[in-house]
């Protein structure tokens, strides 16, 4: 499997490659930086960049491209901007994808659409390649751009469509897609934690969640919505406070906590408020709880609005949380129904394990 190097790419692929190690498969995982550290050890994560930071090589490509940029930033530049950043990216990775294949010889390259490298390593051997979507955006799509700027890089050779494409997005919110389709499964590892969060409280509880991937500059949403809580009769819980949250005073209906899992957690809480990116998007819609999702670059955006428009949540602007929505947001019974209505139609997709066997046939095995 081959995944770019950050936390929410790596996840959503890990239900998977369980089920295909469990059917008998031997499974590694090519990635790296923080990816490596958010895979499991036993699906052998490898780092095939050691020393990679994406955060000077994305700013460099983004002063390039100052208007682009501007785009991206304000959630608006489509797949243009993560088709330069994540070519640019897999091109970074592919000898070491490369070397990592040609040292175990797969029979089957299972990738997601911004880890171009995984095409090139199918092409090259001769074998299968999977493309596994793991936000909501088209993989065929997204595919298609990281593959522009990957060229790039790497020349204009020929690479071999995807003998199959696993979707997992409800097709309530993104509308009918090519595909077979596999059930978006959250995961998270075994750590210890506050169990008092899988249950509900005396009062409507609102879990607050920041981003995995840092921003460029001061992230404001847990003060914002800490200062809009106050006026509120909720109980307000930050998960992973950023520093400039805890140096503050904060007020009585707002309190702190450390990582929680939130596919353990999110089932005994009332609403989720987050930055709208794709991992937390789809965990809110498996779990069935209305969110509140502040819109962003990159594709959180277009998120916070497939959201709102299914209405099983709120999407709303940087700096404009008020205790109206978050009221709303523990309260509103529509938003809640919508919500139930999509984990129901989540929870009825075929589970990874049954997608396994289409996947060894395609092996050979």
């Amino acid at each position: 499997m081959v995944a770019s190097p950050l936390t929410g790419h790596v996840l959503p692929l890990v239900p998977l490659a369980l089920a295909l190690r469990d059917a008998g498969a031997e499974v590694t995982v090519a990635t790296a930086g923080d990816g490596v550290a958010a895979c499991p050890p036993e699906l052998s994560p490898t780092d095939v960049a050691p020393g990679l930071r994406l955060g000077p090589l994305f700013g460099r490509l983004m002063l390039r491209h100052p208007r682009l940029a501007r785009r991206e930033l304000a959630g608006r530049g489509g797949t243009d901007a993560v088709g330069l950043l994540f070519g640019a990216l897999g091109a970074r990775t592919a000898d070491g994808v490369l070397a990592l294949a040609d040292r175990l010889r797969p029979d089957l390259v299972v990738h997601e659409p911004l880890a171009p490298a995984g095409a090139e390593v199918a092409g090259r051997l001769g074998v299968p390649a999977v493309l596994a979507e793991g936000n909501l955006f088209d993989a065929r799509r997204l595919r298609t751009a990281a593959l522009g700027g990957y060229r790039a890089t790497r020349g204009p050779g020929e690479l071999p469509e995807p003998a199959e494409v696993l979707t997992s997005a409800p097709p309530s919110l993104v509308g009918p897609r090519e595909g077979r389709p596999v059930r978006f499964v959250p995961w998270t590892p075994e750590r210890p934690f506050d169990e008092t969060f899988t249950r509900p409280g005396a009062q409507p509880r609102v879990l607050v969640s920041r981003s995995t991937v840092a921003s460029p500059g001061r992230d404001r949403l847990m003060t914002d919505v800490a200062a809009a809580a106050a006026g509120t009769d909720l109980d307000v819980v930050l998960v992973r406070p950023d520093r400039w949250v805890t140096r503050r005073r904060l007020p009585p209906q707002v309190r702190t906590t450390g990582w929680l899992p939130f596919p353990r957690a999110l089932p005994a809480a009332a609403g989720v408020v987050h930055h709208g990116g794709a991992g937390t998007v789809l965990t809110a819609l498996a779990t069935g709880v209305p969110q509140l999702v502040v819109r962003g670059a990159g594709d959180r955006r277009t998120n916070a609005d497939l959201v709102a428009v299914r209405g099983a949540g709120i999407a709303t602007e940087p700096g404009e949380v008020t205790p109206a929505q978050l009221e709303r947001l523990a309260a509103d019974p529509a938003l809640a129904s919508a919500a139930r209505e999509v984990a129901a139609e989540i929870a009825a997709m075929p589970a990874p394990a049954d997608v396994v066997p289409a996947l060894l046939s395609l092996a050979g095995r």
